[in-house]
């Protein structure tokens, strides 16, 4: 079966990250550490991308993000630029949940264990690389760690490995993966809701 070409964009965490799957089956990578300011440089490190390899938008099939948990800003960068490109050229957009994505090296069980912050941590349990056992949490750390099956290996690096999120999605159904970001935990900033002023009737 031939695949589709596939962009996938990750952006959930302090790197920049593309990865170019094309019709031979090669899969072409840039990757950069970039804690803030994606949104300056992810279409410039784009165009260099699909330069090297000789492709353009139009040969774009489809296009994959990352969801998070991770950075607000770095996920609605990333989620923006691929909507963005799936409506511009008419194309599916997937969108790969982090933890799941950090799943996909494995060779077996795994729990993937991200901090949180304030003591707490994202949690999510896989019979195998993209096999989840359960939806993500968020947990206290030592709770987290508790939860952990024995026998899974156990992934603590919020670095996807962004060939491999291209391949899970060239093969994935789109419908099965919206584009939604996956925060888990509620954003920081509330609405100032008392500061608003009443819109005028009529």
């Amino acid at each position: 079966m031939t695949l589709p070409i596939t962009l996938a964009i990750d952006t959930a965490a302090p790197r920049l990250q593309l990865a170019l799957l094309l019709a031979d089956g090669r899969c072409d990578s840039w990757v950069e550490d970039a804690a803030t300011g994606h949104a300056e440089i992810l279409f410039d490190r784009l165009a260099g991308l699909l330069a090297r390899n000789g492709v353009g938008y139009a040969d774009l099939g489809r296009v994959a993000v990352t969801t998070g948990p991770g950075s607000f800003t770095g996920l609605r960068i990333g989620l923006s630029a691929a909507r963005g490109l799936g409506l511009a050229r008419g194309l599916p957009v997937l969108g790969i949940p982090s933890l799941l994505a950090l799943s996909l090296g494995a060779a077996g069980p795994v729990a993937v264990l991200l901090d949180a912050r304030r003591g707490e941590a994202y949690f999510q349990a896989f019979s195998g690389p993209g096999v989840a056992l359960g939806v993500p949490r968020l947990l206290p750390m030592a709770a987290a760690r508790a939860a952990v099956p024995p026998g899974s290996a156990l992934v603590q690096s919020p670095f996807v490995d962004i060939a491999l999120v291209a391949r899970f999605a060239a093969a994935a159904a789109p419908g099965d993966y919206p584009p939604q970001a996956g925060y888990v935990r509620d954003a920081d900033a509330k609405p100032q809701d008392a500061a608003r002023i009443p819109r005028r009737a009529g």
